[in-house]
């Protein structure tokens, strides 16, 4: 996959598998595709818009600032559980 295009859209056919009400993280996306997760948080910022990009949080359960309130708040919809201004990921935590 070194066509750019490419591994976007491999990034965002597994954003799309992530059932509502659970999250991923970028770098459990990049494993999954061999890539590493800013190149996952790339193709999200980039052109994510049409798959659920706010099911891909950091590892430790926050989301990036520039996004981070709206974020939480589509995640907050979906009913997934948060401490402390992050997600509880033991709970919610896909695949």
């Amino acid at each position: 996959m070194t066509d750019p295009a490419d591994v976007d859209e491999a990034v965002f056919d597994v954003v799309e598998q992530i059932p509502p009400g659970r999250v991923s993280t970028y770098g459990a996306i990049g494993r999954l595709l061999g890539i590493g997760p800013r190149r996952v948080a790339r193709a999200l910022s980039s052109g994510g818009g049409a798959v659920p990009w706010f099911r891909v949080v950091r590892a430790d359960g926050s989301a990036a600032e520039p996004v981070r309130v709206r974020q939480m708040e589509l995640l907050a919809a979906e009913g997934v559980p948060m401490r402390n201004g992050r997600v509880d990921m033991p709970a919610v935590h896909w695949p």
